[in-house]
């Protein structure tokens, strides 16, 4: 496979065509290497538009909505970040490229030394790597200016907004299937929350995520 000609294909085909025009994003995909962080098994697949496999049933969320997420953050050098969901650590080695720090947890330890090894690789010292149940939020370093969310959810509990910086950004897939949309969350400067969703999509739920109260006969 011809690497650089695949990573220019998955930019100019699936991520431009997802709204994803900020240049600092785009640059930052071809500096931090995809291909890299996905175990070998499957990395054929870090390029194609999907979630790509890192372990039996956890996967990655598909490229495109990796950029777009990132460039509808609009992540300052200054923001202190908490990730939910390390898996490869792909995606935490993005955000630590635009943030100050990132804080990223993962229920599975395996994961959690898969995340270390591709980040330390990768040069990215600016992580503390976390192994623990974050799905209903993560106080231990709170509050952030941003959460990024790394599996669907039906609901935002309150344990992820209450963690949350005035003008802090939270990115979430929310819903259940088949219809699900990436939102994102910023709280105002009066402590209430604007909500907009940006894509529809599809994603793998988040294990251990608050379940609201469902109706049943």
């Amino acid at each position: 496979m011809d690497l650089a000609q695949a990573r220019f294909n998955m930019v100019e085909q699936q991520i431009r065509p997802c709204e994803v025009l900020d240049e600092q994003v785009l640059d930052l995909l071809f500096e931090v290497k995809r291909e890299e962080f996905i175990p070998q098994p499957w990395r054929e697949f870090a390029f194609v538009d999907m979630e790509t496999p890192i372990k039996d049933n956890v996967r990655t969320f598909q490229p495109k909505l990796e950029a777009r997420l990132l460039q509808e953050l609009k992540i300052r050098p200054t923001d202190k970040i908490l990730e939910v969901g390390t898996g490869c650590g792909y995606l935490t080695a993005l955000l630590a490229k635009l943030g100050r720090h990132v804080y990223s947890v993962d229920i599975d330890p395996e994961l959690t030394e898969l995340a270390r090894n591709n980040l330390d690789a990768a040069g990215i010292r600016n992580v503390t790597l976390e192994t623990g149940d974050a799905a209903q939020g993560w106080s231990a370093h709170a509050p952030y200016d941003v959460i990024v969310v790394g599996g669907s959810l039906p609901y935002l509990s309150e344990g992820f907004t209450k963690a949350l910086n005035r003008n802090g950004r939270i990115f979430a897939v929310i819903g259940d299937a088949p219809v699900m949309y990436a939102t994102l969350f910023t709280r105002q400067d009066d402590g209430s929350f604007s909500e907009r969703r940006f894509l529809e999509t599809m994603n793998t739920p988040l294990k251990n995520a608050a379940q609201p109260n469902r109706f049943s006969f």
